[in-house]
């Protein structure tokens, strides 16, 4: 390992795979064949005779950009310990991914290299990294990433873990961090708020990984209060910590790459004011997908998401950093998922906890919240974890549809500049129509107890915690489409299961689309309900072919769930569907006629609502 001078920081090390799984080699090393490298240690890898292997991959490359824009720091000196014969090349890139050679050494025998590098050519982006050419086998035993700047900030970080019934994922998380030595010393406390009935004090291991972890774990119990609820108690038990300067919560369905905590707090450390700072978000099913960048809110629907839709799901494995233009910029966004998000404590006294919406939405509306208190966020490439991604999952039709509605309604009221909220309203009408003649009667119904939650005003709201989640799930018990048959119990269908060529495409233009809408509203609002509905379903639909322009064209039909586990039985009712339409479009008149007085209200009582007294005074009922 290399010793940097007494005089310098060390901000970041190269690492690699803590398992040797070849899906995981694309994040680490960028290899034209998987036998051109041996992993040897966290820190070290063997190059083999006549390969050149390059580290401009997303855990190894240096992300200068992004140091250049948010920190004091203007040079970094890379270190490298290698052995053998070849050359090691120090290589840059601009905003627009064009690579060039900054300098090239010899490689003879063993050796230290070191390289001064300025962050000022990368004012859009741009990184830095190292390819090795191995004439015989190369074995890199340290890279690391140096400056001699004092920090901003100093202090350590303590960890928030958030968990409900998953205490074997904690126990893997606490595992992780024990065994990384290099680690432990930048954490402060590391908090688990156990909301759960399945404790992580009873999982298998917890007993050994406690007693290695020692004072450094503390385990908290309190009631199901959601993300917003188990994050804000993270919060609170930090503030109360005078060696924590941060906080980094982290969800419980999560895998870590410990270097990134690291890499977050330098990050941080370093920034010229109180920053958040955000990891990205890996696709635990397939490793090598990077599935959460910079994250945006856009002001038009007030919607959360990429900044460019293009870029989801980015697959190294097949393309590359070097291969991928758009990394190479910086990626400014408006908040970060809170699977992994490094918050200063100074922004928490400043601006206060999570609000208190059990989930959803807290991570974007506390980014807003920041943004608008001048204390920006920043997604920092190189800091990832591995998170239970939701592309199998369509949390919009579930309980979960609740709080979908209500809370993206009320970030809205707190920070839209939209002083009538029609944009927001409109797109609510638009699904409100989409739901109902797919006859999902259960998402269009928990909407309109949002709605109706939402115009009783703020003062409810940590009332609502403890007991939403279970009023939310109980009302699913009415709903014919909330049964899920298993395979033993599935219904056969009247005219068997139906498929459909992938190129049968959707109504396409704003006419198609108003013909079709007012066609099926015709058709559901008028046509009887058969008298054999609920005798069997009429059909059967896979996910991908039980799309929202064909299911409106059906009465009765029987369509597998996202996971393909199970299957959920579809059926028409004139009447659930009359009587929800008008619901929701008289409560989104009144929504519109009483925008103006619901902001003031929520704007009015929004430090109130997550300040730590009344954070306290909810988790203590």
């Amino acid at each position: 390992m290399i010793l940097p001078s007494p005089l310098a920081t060390v901000i970041q090390r190269a690492v690699f795979p803590q398992q040797n799984v070849e899906e995981l080699l694309p994040l680490y090393v960028d290899a034209p064949e998987s036998n051109s490298v041996e992993l040897v240690g966290r820190h070290s890898v063997r190059v083999r005779a006549g390969h050149t292997v390059s580290l401009a991959t997303y855990f190894n490359g240096f992300p200068a950009g992004y140091w250049q824009h948010w920190t004091t720091v203007q040079s970094v000196t890379a270190r490298l310990s290698a052995s053998g014969n070849g050359a090691v090349r120090m290589m840059r890139s601009d905003d627009s991914g064009e690579a060039r050679v900054v300098e090239t050494r010899s490689l003879r025998d063993e050796s230290s290299y070191s390289f001064e590098l300025s962050l000022a050519p990368f004012v859009n982006g741009g990184w830095y990294w190292i390819d090795i050419v191995a004439d015989s086998d190369v074995l890199l035993s340290d890279l690391v990433w140096s400056v001699t700047d004092a920090p901003v900030t100093e202090g350590k970080v303590s960890l928030g873990i958030t968990t409900f019934n998953k205490p074997d994922y904690c126990v893997e998380t606490l595992k992780s961090l024990a065994s990384s030595s290099g680690v432990l010393p930048a954490i402060d406390k590391i908090f688990i708020v156990d909301q759960g009935t399945k404790r992580v004090m009873e999982q298998a291991g917890y007993d050994d990984v406690a007693a290695a972890l020692g004072e450094q774990l503390k385990i908290v119990h309190q009631p199901n209060l959601g993300g917003s609820g188990g994050f804000a108690r993270g919060m609170i038990e930090t503030l109360d910590r005078e060696d924590s300067a941060f906080v980094m919560l982290l969800d419980d369905d999560v895998e870590l790459e410990p270097e990134s905590i690291l890499r977050a707090v330098w990050f941080a450390r370093y920034c010229v004011s109180p920053t958040i700072v955000g990891g990205h978000m890996l696709d635990l099913g397939k490793r090598s997908v990077l599935h959460a960048f910079a994250e945006v809110v856009d002001r038009g629907t007030f919607m959360w998401g990429p900044a460019d839709r293009n870029h989801e799901r980015h697959d190294f494995a097949q393309s590359s950093l070097r291969d991928t233009p758009w990394l190479h910029q910086r990626q400014d966004g408006d908040f970060n998922g809170w699977w992994m998000c490094l918050i200063p404590s100074q922004i928490i006294r400043e601006i206060g906890l999570s609000l208190p919406v059990f989930i959803k939405w807290d991570d974007a509306e506390y980014g807003l919240r920041a943004q608008s208190a001048g204390f920006p966020t920043v997604s920092l490439p190189g800091a990832a974890l591995w998170h239970v991604s939701w592309v199998d999952k369509d949390d919009t039709i579930d309980w979960q549809a609740y709080f979908h509605a209500r809370n993206r309604l009320i970030v809205a009221l707190l920070h839209s500049s939209d002083s009538s909220g029609a944009g927001l309203l409109r797109e609510y009408r638009k699904l409100d129509i989409k739901h109902l003649i797919s006859f999902q009667y259960y998402p269009a119904t928990l909407r309109n107890q949002a709605f109706k939650d939402v115009l009783a005003g703020p003062e409810k709201l940590h009332d609502l915690m403890p007991t939403a989640l279970q009023n939310l799930r109980t009302q699913a018990a009415d709903f014919a489409e909330m049964q899920h048959y298993s395979a033993d119990t599935r219904p056969r269908s009247r005219d068997g299961k139906q498929s459909y060529p992938a190129s049968a495409a959707a109504p396409v233009g704003n006419i198609g689309l108003a013909l079709f809408t007012a066609k099926a509203l015709v058709r559901h609002w008028f046509r009887k309900t058969p008298e054999d509905l609920h005798t069997r379903p009429h059909v059967e639909l896979g996910k991908r072919d039980a799309t929202w322009w064909r299911i409106p064209l059906l009465d009765s039909v029987l369509v597998d769930t996202a996971d393909g586990s199970a299957a959920s039985w579809y059926v028409r009712d004139r009447a659930t569907f009359r009587a929800l339409l008008v619901e929701s479009f008289k409560l989104n008149r009144q929504l519109s006629r009483e925008w103006k007085s619901l902001r003031k209200q929520y704007r009015e009582h929004a430090a109130s609502l997550t300040s730590v007294e009344a954070w306290s005074r909810t988790i203590e009922r």
